[in-house]
């Protein structure tokens, strides 16, 4: 099967940091669906393996945690699907990624897709909105439809995990959403999806929240830079207020939040499946329910950038891109 993957880490303007690929498909575990990969998007977690985890000598690693295919085959304990369903799912980490023809993943973090987007425009959802509303809801502990008299600081609104979370927040609670963006166009997104308001996170974000009359907030993600803007994110929360995370930094000085009573919250959307909890089957569970909010015309795909087949080119490109810190919302690839 064609695929595409590495055999060394390289920087992405080497021809070599991606490669074409032929491999053997790979044969479905008891609970797995053997997928036809339709289309793919592109992650920062894609660039962060690429760059940091070396294959073995003589190996070639197969990246990609997002995709929309179609099931040829069920292992022999499965369930919920069959041959022919439609589905858009993220995977694994401890496993092959989905930059390939055939793809096997745990039917418990599958979901049928959503009918009414193209492959490439639901390939754009799972890593991104499985990540935003654990954030949301397992993280932060709003509750569903609640969130009244409280604000939600979204620190890079405009990325894949932001231009989900914007949307779930305002579809599925109360909250009162500020998002940061700082470019024309990347706050014109943030508007679109349903942000109340934006805000540079180019400059100090509490100075930026008391411009805009806002004040200090409740919540905050801190969905890329949070090390850069850290300070700025303690000043800007209410006493007893709450920051999730999901970026990697070097360290971060918990210590800081003592003094406001600040809960810390990580969030990383592959816990549940690299550790087979009990609850892994959420994850499709919530797939599912935001392919139906989808479906229902309140949830829109965050695709937004079209990057042509999948292959090695191609894929550099999009890595390229995710590593220059400018992409805006998603990058899908589509057939190969």
């Amino acid at each position: 099967m064609k695929a595409i993957g590495y055999r060394q880490s390289l920087p992405i303007d080497n021809s070599a940091a991606l490669e074409d690929l032929e491999l053997p498909a790979p044969t479905p575990g008891e609970r797995d669906l053997l997928v036809r990969v339709k289309a793919i998007s592109v992650n920062p977690v894609d660039t962060k393996v690429r760059r940091n985890a070396t294959p073995d000598a003589g190996q070639a690693r197969v990246l990609g945690w997002d995709a929309a295919g179609t099931v040829e085959a069920v292992g022999t304990a499965v369930t919920q699907f069959k041959p022919g369903d439609r589905v858009y799912y993220a995977g694994s980490i401890m496993r092959p990624g989905a930059n390939s023809e055939l793809h096997t993943v745990d039917e418990r973090i599958a979901a049928l897709a959503p009918r009414s987007l193209g492959d490439a425009q639901a390939a754009a959802l799972p890593l991104t909105t499985i990540t935003a509303y654990e954030l949301l809801f397992d993280r932060l502990r709003v509750p569903r439809d609640g969130g009244a008299g409280q604000t939600l600081l979204i620190v890079g609104g405009a990325g894949g995990v932001g231009s989900i979370l914007i949307q779930l927040a305002r579809q599925l609670t109360r909250l009162r959403v500020i998002a940061t963006a700082s470019r024309a166009e990347t706050r014109a997104w943030c508007l679109a999806l349903g942000a109340h308001a934006v805000i540079d996170h180019a400059k100090p974000l509490a100075g930026e929240l008391k411009a805009a009359g806002i004040g200090e907030v409740d919540m905050v993600a801190g969905l890329t830079q949070t090390g850069a803007h850290y300070a700025q994110i303690i000043e800007s929360l209410k006493p007893q207020g709450q920051l999730a995370v999901i970026d990697d930094m070097p360290t971060l000085d918990a210590m800081a939040l003592k003094g406001k009573c600040i809960s810390l919250h990580w969030e990383m959307m592959f816990t549940r499946s690299k550790f087979e909890t009990p609850d892994m089957a959420r994850q499709g569970e919530l797939l599912a329910e935001v392919a139906q909010l989808v479906d229902a015309g309140r949830i829109r795909t965050t695709a937004h950038a079209a990057f042509g087949i999948i292959n090695a080119a191609n894929l550099r490109r999009a890595h390229a891109l995710i590593e220059s810190g400018k992409a805006q919302g998603k990058v899908v690839l589509e057939g190969f």
